[in-house]
């Protein structure tokens, strides 16, 4: 019985924490957040990656949760790098990893934050779930004026509310998010201005600088009966100094969507991906990449440079710590490409081009 309670208390958390395990034990429900026209990735209620494995079974998460192979973390994983303190503004393009997938980018003289997330925990509790291993590579009293926060999906490694909040009541950022999220932001502060969007479609960021929302391979849940009823996505950002592509969570697919993006934008300047949490592969597949994955995906878009993110500050998954970085760095020499050419984002640690 006590197994049972600690799997069912495990489940619940990891479902509303961690990208990739959407089970498919939901009720059907009407939809809290978002009412729309059906579309190809809409079916009234639900929001799905069209031709993509959607949610997994219980028994699977059981499988995964009870089977082993889990590596353990340290406590403290600390950056080699300094806590940033980034100039107030940029003229060129600046970037900076706060950890897990949350970067200021800094471009044109406008100041983006992605997925923000100063949370000691990734989860929806305070007591229980991922815990940091390493305290954020850039202070939330050290931001410069913040004038956007995008966010790619609701799951709590990405979608950190009291700190959404914060940033309103500090900085009143503009907010972009995918269709449903704003229902969610603003349970936060009923005051927040969200700007919230289809895939496909875009937001003014000021300065000459545009977020496109497109697709990713992924799935969103705040609980356990709201599962795929927000959309996720990825961003283009283009900018006078180069378009820019930022994935939060995907799994590769066919890898379509992937080469549409230099189709529609032209080439890739910067790519942001993610490299961690994709162990079991079994499990873990369709909604995260690994490594290898991430420098195909660079290629797709053409990347000049790529910077990866998504690793070594919450355990979510089955791999250790160290494990995405060492599994990049094979993946780029399997591919003949330097290993300066993607980069694995420590806390702090700064990118400049």
């Amino acid at each position: 019985m006590k197994r049972r309670r600690l799997l069912r208390l495990a489940s619940a958390v990891t479902v509303m924490t961690l990208g990739g395990v959407g089970y498919a034990a939901h009720r059907r429900s009407a939809n809290p957040y978002y009412r729309g026209p059906v579309s190809d990735h809409f079916d009234g209620t639900r929001f799905l990656s069209p031709g993509q494995p959607q949610d997994k079974g219980l028994g699977e998460l059981a499988r995964w949760q009870l089977g082993g192979g889990r590596e353990s973390w340290p406590a403290q994983v600390p950056s080699p790098f300094a806590p940033d303190m980034p100039p107030e503004r940029v003229d060129g393009l600046r970037v900076v990893h706060i950890g897990h997938a949350s970067l200021l980018i800094q471009v044109a003289g406008r100041n983006i934050l992605i997925d923000p997330v100063y949370a000691k925990r990734a989860s929806p509790v305070g007591f229980a779930g991922p815990k940091r291993v390493n305290p954020p590579g850039l202070a939330f009293g050290s931001l410069p004026p913040i004038d956007a926060v995008l966010i790619t999906h609701n799951h709590y490694d990405h979608l950190d509310g009291p700190t959404l909040a914060r940033l309103w009541a500090e900085h009143q950022p503009l907010f972009v998010a995918p269709l449903g999220n704003d229902a969610i932001i603003r349970s936060y502060d009923a005051t927040i201005a969200v700007e919230s969007r289809d895939w496909g479609e875009s937001v003014d960021l000021g300065g000459g600088v545009t977020a496109h929302l497109v697709p990713a391979y992924h799935w969103s849940a705040r609980g356990v009966n709201d599962r795929r009823m927000a959309l996720w996505c990825a961003y283009v950002l283009t900018t006078p100094h180069g378009t820019l592509y930022h994935v939060g969570d995907t799994g590769y697919g066919d890898g379509a969507i992937f080469r549409a993006v230099p189709e529609r934008f032209g080439p890739v300047r910067l790519a942001t991906l993610p490299i961690g949490a994709y162990e079991p592969r079994w499990f873990m597949q369709a909604q995260h990449v690994n490594p290898e994955e991430a420098v195909r995906i660079a290629g797709d878009v053409g990347a000049a440079q790529a910077l990866g993110h998504h690793w070594g500050t919450f355990r979510l998954t089955n791999e250790g710590v160290g494990e995405p970085a060492a599994a990049l760095a094979a993946a780029l020499e399997a591919a003949a490409l330097p290993a300066d050419r993607f980069l694995a984002l420590r806390p702090g640690q700064v990118w400049t081009g």
